[in-house]
């Protein structure tokens, strides 16, 4: 194989630790006529990436094995099918795998053009992150904004995200999170109530606050051990949305309240949805989003950057969930203006 057509990339060796997260070169994707080819400046690190390393969530069919499930960068090839985009065009996009390493192949209508007067690195923090909470909060969940919504979670990527977002649209937002300096930041960037779980017993917080009046949805990504807390929080006709499970999937619980308060528990994973589900998620995001994003009324939090070869440095600080906001990978340096 021709030395030009190789690429340095992560691969995961075998499943398990980070240890297992390798530096190869591999092939450069050949793209198909409905997508293009991004050179990879910087790529975001999501949950479903640690699960995935360690054996625990499976690509859905046809996805690519290499982790990575956003990117930015420059377009330099595109599809005979696509349009609206360029070749030397600033993007970032949702991948459906293929982002640790210096090219990944698109579905075109998933890319979109990079907010105006953003870098690369503030870029590639969106398209997971962005996605997944309007799609789950506004598209599932139709949240109004004179209604309250607890998010879980709050400073990280999805939580502060979620934060910001439900601010724009006038929500009151109530926020759990590990730390008094994450307490803090949520704070900071519009959390209306953030409560340190650790110190606080969040459910009496959380009634007392509300006058035991509840909250009318919630975004959990912790699953089993807060499902009955989050059930007695929710007002009538309330929302349960769950996004990750990061203390289980399996849990008992009396389902009374479900029926005497008329629940709706629903939820989500964005990789297994169609390239039309997706598309059309990006191109509300792209709608409601990029205005405010270009004028940094709203913003993606970055934490860290690594180069790409310390891609198990990375895994190792979110599982630590020390971090406040996004955690990235840096591929490419970034053009001098």
């Amino acid at each position: 194989m021709k030395r030009e057509n190789m690429m340095d990339c992560i691969t995961v060796l075998k499943h398990g630790g980070t240890e297992n997260l390798i530096m190869t070169k591999v092939q450069i994707p050949i793209i198909d006529d409905d997508e293009v080819l991004i050179e990879v400046y910087v790529s975001g690190v999501n949950r479903p990436d640690i699960l995935q390393r360690k054996g625990l969530y499976d690509p859905p069919k046809g996805a690519s094995n290499t982790l990575g499930l956003e990117v930015s960068g420059k377009i330099i090839k595109i599809g005979k099918k696509v349009k609206n985009l360029k070749v030397n065009q600033k993007v970032c996009a949702l991948t459906h795998g293929g982002g640790y390493a210096e090219y990944c192949k698109v579905f075109f209508k998933h890319v979109l053009p990079i907010p105006k007067g953003m870098s690369y690195i503030e870029a590639a923090a969106i398209p997971e992150n962005f996605f997944t909470v309007w799609y789950n909060i506004f598209y599932i969940g139709q949240i109004k904004c004179s209604e309250t919504v607890l998010i879980h979670g709050g400073s990280s990527g999805i939580g502060t995200t979620a934060i910001q977002i439900c601010k724009l649209h006038g929500c009151k937002v109530i926020t759990t999170v590990g730390s008094l300096k994450k307490q803090k930041y949520c704070n900071k960037i519009g959390a209306d109530l953030a409560i340190n779980y650790k110190k606080n017993n969040f459910v009496e917080e959380i009634k007392k606050y509300t006058k035991n009046m509840g909250v009318d949805i919630i975004l959990d990504m912790v699953g089993q051990k807060y499902f009955t807390k989050n059930i007695s929080l929710l007002k009538d006709k309330g929302k349960l949305i769950m996004i990750a499970f990061l203390s289980g999937s399996v849990t008992k619980a009396d389902l009374t309240q479900v029926m005497t308060k008329r629940l709706t528990l629903t939820g989500s994973t964005l990789r297994p949805r169609t390239n039309k589900e997706k598309a059309f998620i990006a191109k509300n995001v792209y709608k409601r989003y990029w205005t405010a994003l270009s004028k940094k009324t709203i913003k993606p939090i970055i934490y860290k950057i690594f180069n790409l070869k310390d891609a198990d440095k990375a895994h190792k600080l979110m599982e630590s969930s020390k971090h406040l906001g996004k955690i990235l990978l840096k591929i490419k340096k970034e053009e001098k203006k």
